[in-house]
């Protein structure tokens, strides 16, 4: 375990981790995202883990997170089980890719390109609404699609470290037509097999803390479900608008520090 994080115990820290995990599993239960666009820029600010321990440590934090998302948008029925393994065996794949890809790649042209996809994502939110009674019609075709979507995000979650819900969710939504509901669903339970896999690996380079990530992890599971039952009550539209807000902000994120990036070169 980090040096740096033999420093961050005590009542502050514990507390931190909680307040961490109780605002990450509130989102990831509302947008179908993993959460670690909260918890790895929390775990930097707050308690000043380097990047890449925070990005282990929440991807380890995610694992239970995401499955009591499944069950709970499972209960309504708002899952696609079939399509989200697809989505996951392909996501799998691309992260390997992605890894291998890292030190070719200009980081700060991938971050604004990232920015400007998202930018697209937040104008389609406005003009596409799915229905909440449309289902995933899984053909061939369509299969065939989200395999290649799985590895898109799977690159990209391995180039620059962004969880796969901020990428799946508006994709079912807009490409698929898939109902907001079933994309979070599917979204989450995408993410269980990838985050496992990614956490086998960041525990052999020692780059997650199992302290930080079990509180943030336990704490996250009792708001997850909260975040599910409060998407089934919110009008697919303002569903729509605040899925964009928090897009946004990923991309001010990822803005921010493309900017940085670019002074730093």
């Amino acid at each position: 375990m980090s040096d740096v994080q033999t420093l961050n115990r005590g009542p502050r820290a514990y507390l931190s981790f909680i307040g961490i995990g109780l605002l990450a599993g509130l989102l990831s239960g509302l947008f179908g995202v993993g959460g670690g666009t909260v918890i790895v820029p929390l775990l930097v600010l707050l308690l000043h883990f380097n990047q890449r321990l925070a990005a282990g440590t929440s991807l380890a934090a995610i694992v239970p997170t995401a499955a009591v998302g499944v069950i709970s948008y499972a209960v309504h029925g708002s899952v696609a089980w079939i399509p989200a393994l697809i989505l996951a065996a392909g996501a799998v794949i691309g992260a390997q890719i992605g890894t291998r890809l890292l030190p070719r790649i200009s980081q700060t042209a991938l971050r604004w390109g990232f920015v400007a996809f998202l930018v697209v994502v937040i104008v389609m939110l406005f003009v596409v609404i799915p229905s909440r009674d449309a289902d995933f019609d899984l053909t061939w075709i369509s299969g065939i699609a989200l395999v290649g979507v799985g590895i898109a995000t799977g690159i990209l979650a391995g180039l620059i470290g962004v969880g796969g819900g901020v990428i799946v969710v508006p994709v079912l939504m807009v490409a698929f037509g898939t109902s907001d509901l079933v994309a979070k669903g599917t979204s989450l339970l995408m993410m269980i097999p990838t985050a496992v896999s990614g956490t086998i690996g960041n525990l052999r380079n020692r780059n997650v803390d199992l302290v930080a990530a079990l509180l943030v992890g336990v704490s996250a599971c009792t708001t997850t479900a909260l975040g599910a039952w409060l998407a089934t009550l919110i009008d697919p539209t303002v569903a729509n608008i605040l899925f964009a807000a928090y897009l946004v902000v990923i991309a001010v994120q990822m803005a921010m520090k493309a900017v940085k990036g670019r002074r730093k070169a």
